[in-house]
């Protein structure tokens, strides 16, 4: 690990959750963020980060100039958002692939990952099935150690108008706590700012391997640092 702690590449810092885990990153000294982007983002204040900036067909070249001990991709779209299936799968599975691809190249050996609950290449969901498909790929490009994390409905205040999400977002809460029970808790909510807090620690995380994380297991993580 290089000087000054974990030295993380963050892709994808301009999304929800990407812009939780800068702004969660303030004020630690044992993160280092480097973002990748398409454009200038602000920055919280009192950010110890950089932010790099270039065209994706450019980011294996960034990715490499990060020198990061730990990548950390929090791209994702919606197919509503994104305008066609096939632009989501450029995004969400493509561009996630290229990105942990370039990660290898650069020798970054741990990886965490944004997927979504019920990801699974065989699903007759679209969405679901390109985020299964996903997983499979960058479980077969040799991390050390790979975590995806599955969370629910993600909470938290974005850019991008998403009028239903938003409605969903008031009535998380309570189906939280009434509904979502037994086998049902893994597609509980969770804030993009606990998200961001569980992603910071699993980048300490030194055992190997591949590890999957519903709401659960993110939880259990936060407890484990006193969250």
């Amino acid at each position: 690990m290089k000087t000054g702690g974990i030295r993380i590449c963050l892709v994808g810092a301009t999304g929800l959750v990407g812009s939780a885990v800068m702004a969660e990153a303030v004020g630690r000294e044992d993160v280092r963020l480097i973002a990748i982007a398409r454009r200038e983002a602000p920055m919280p204040p009192g950010a110890r980060m950089e932010m790099l900036v270039g065209e994706p067909i450019d980011w294996p070249q960034l990715i490499a100039a990060a020198r990061a001990d730990v990548m950390v991709c929090a791209l994702g779209t919606t197919i509503k958002m994104a305008g066609s299936q096939e632009a989501f799968r450029a995004i969400d599975h493509d561009l996630v692939r290229f990105c942990a691809e370039a990660a290898r190249a650069a020798g970054i050996e741990h990886m965490i990952v944004v997927s979504a609950i019920g990801a699974e290449r065989a699903s007759r969901n679209f969405y679901l099935s390109v985020k299964g498909e996903m997983e499979q790929a960058l479980s077969k490009l040799g991390f050390r150690r790979l975590d995806i994390l599955h969370p629910g409905l993600l909470r938290g205040h974005r850019e991008e108008r998403r009028p239903l999400e938003a409605a969903a977002q008031v009535m998380a809460p309570l189906a939280d706590w009434t509904v979502l029970h037994g086998q049902y808790r893994r597609y509980r909510s969770i804030s993009a700012r606990k998200l961001a807090r569980a992603i910071l620690a699993l980048a300490h995380e030194k055992v190997r391997g591949r590890f999957m994380h519903d709401h659960d297991a993110m939880i259990r993580v936060l407890r484990r640092i006193g969250d």
